[in-house]
């Protein structure tokens, strides 16, 4: 499989990183719906899952992809590989985590027929705020160890479980507390 997908990868890297993409984003919102909404498969929201399967692979993926490539070239500082990640975790969370994350809920609002300003209003801030709980340490791995044609991967499967709560919190509209289960 691995071998396959390496294959697809070097034939047609922007598809290929674009299908994967919107296959894990459809499986953070079932896995928010099924696991953590507990909607059951007769209430699973194909709508929504849509939204995210077209936002994942149409946007996010492309998006990604040549912002990794971008990271890569311009961000070098020779002979200093740990501060060269730093100064690329920075840009990534500095830059592409705040717009995409904006941009991520305001097309989602818009795909919903809902107002963006305040889908931002309810949600921005304490997703901006929880992404930077999880995301520097992914990111510094990633830049740190994981091959550039591989990195949207990476993302993606770490995605799974963020893409899960960003779907939970969009469809709460901000109001989203994730409360574990009685025991």
């Amino acid at each position: 499989m691995l071998r396959w997908y390496q294959s697809k990868l070097a034939s047609r890297p922007l598809l290929t990183q674009c299908v994967t993409t919107a296959v894990l984003f459809a499986t953070g919102d079932t896995m928010a719906q099924q696991l953590v909404e507990k909607k059951g498969l007769k209430n699973q929201d194909f709508g929504r899952t849509g939204r995210m399967v077209f936002y994942g692979g149409c946007i996010f993926a492309p998006v990604a992809t040549k912002w990794f490539g971008f990271l890569q070239r311009r961000i070098v500082i020779p002979g200093k590989p740990n501060l060269e990640i730093a100064a690329r975790v920075a840009a990534d969370q500095g830059v592409f985590a705040c717009g995409n994350l904006f941009f991520f809920l305001s097309t989602m609002a818009i795909m919903e027929g809902s107002d963006p300003k305040k889908k931002l209003e309810s949600t921005y801030w304490n997703a901006l705020q929880k992404n930077w709980m999880v995301w520097p340490a992914v990111q510094f791995t990633n830049f740190k160890f994981v091959p550039l044609e591989h990195r949207i991967l990476f993302v993606n499967i770490i995605s799974l479980g963020w893409n899960c709560y960003l779907s939970f919190l969009n469809s709460q509209g901000g109001s989203a507390e994730i409360v574990p289960p009685d025991v």
